[in-house]
């Protein structure tokens, strides 16, 4: 089979394993099936902004022509610090956005992928926002009112677990393994005052299988920009990754590109 479109990232059901679908255009396609088969990527030259699809020679922030990186409010760098709100001051990009993505009830969670990490996201998006991340295992620990609270109660929370993830450990499947819920409670006697109303107490755990058939010894990386085609047996897929015999690619990386994905026999 043969397929091309613009690449515009995973798209999941949560079942054990997850099912992952690859988004050419708008078009979904299940991509679990095409573990253990040979894959072909052809970046087909063309590049276009996943918003407003202006041709552009590269990407900011994983698809978004420059114009669209820094006047959108979703690339603002409140996004990725959002203790750092600045909707107060009367300077958010835009305010439409802030209500419906920022003023909204949030999740603080604390997630394996790697090791232990806190995070934060959007109540009703937690499930994708751990598949994206390769997640093991994950809970939510508390719910704020907005974005900005949940930055802060997570900038608080660093001082004690880390915010990131190691992705080469999370793709090579070797997460630190912790007790989440003693974890959790530890954490729950560090929490200041302002933030204990807000803290959940019986939140049950999420597990997440990925689809693999093994993990690599060595991470090594595909770049479309750099190999143009890429060929190789597909052997999982985690995160926002394919998993190959010889690399990885971080396929939310190359939002925007246009490609041409073959599969199995057909692939000279």
């Amino acid at each position: 089979m043969q397929y091309d479109g613009m690449l515009r990232g995973f798209t999941h059901q949560y079942e054990n394993p997850v099912q992952y679908s690859l988004k050419l255009d708008k078009t979904e396609l299940p991509c679990n099936e095409w573990i253990g088969q040979q894959l072909e990527i052809k970046f087909l030259d063309e590049i276009r902004c996943i918003h407003c699809n202006r041709k552009i020679k590269k990407t900011y922030n994983s698809g978004y022509c420059y114009p669209c990186f820094i006047e959108l409010a979703e690339n603002d760098l409140c996004i990725v610090k959002p203790h750092e709100c600045h909707f107060a001051q009367g300077t958010c990009r835009n305010e439409q956005f802030a209500q419906v993505y920022c003023m909204v009830p949030h999740y603080v969670y604390l997630s394996v992928s790697s090791g232990v990490k806190v995070g934060l996201t959007r109540k009703g998006n937690q499930l994708k926002r751990w598949v994206d991340q390769g997640a093991i295992q994950a809970i939510p620990i508390a719910e704020l009112p907005t974005r900005q609270m949940a930055g802060e109660l997570e900038f608080e929370l660093t001082q004690y677990v880390r915010d990131k993830t190691d992705w080469r450990k999370m793709l090579k499947d070797q997460a630190d393994l912790v007790e989440l819920l003693e974890t959790r409670d530890e954490l729950f006697t560090l929490v200041t005052e302002r933030f204990q109303p807000y803290l959940i107490h019986d939140a049950l755990i999420s597990e997440f299988e990925h689809p693999k058939l093994n993990s690599p010894d060595k991470i090594k990386t595909y770049d479309l920009g750099k190999t143009p085609i890429i060929k190789d047996r597909l052997i999982g897929i985690k995160g926002n990754y394919f998993i190959f015999e010889h690399a990885v690619i971080n396929m939310r990386k190359f939002s925007g590109y246009k490609v041409s994905i073959t599969i199995g026999d057909q692939i000279n």
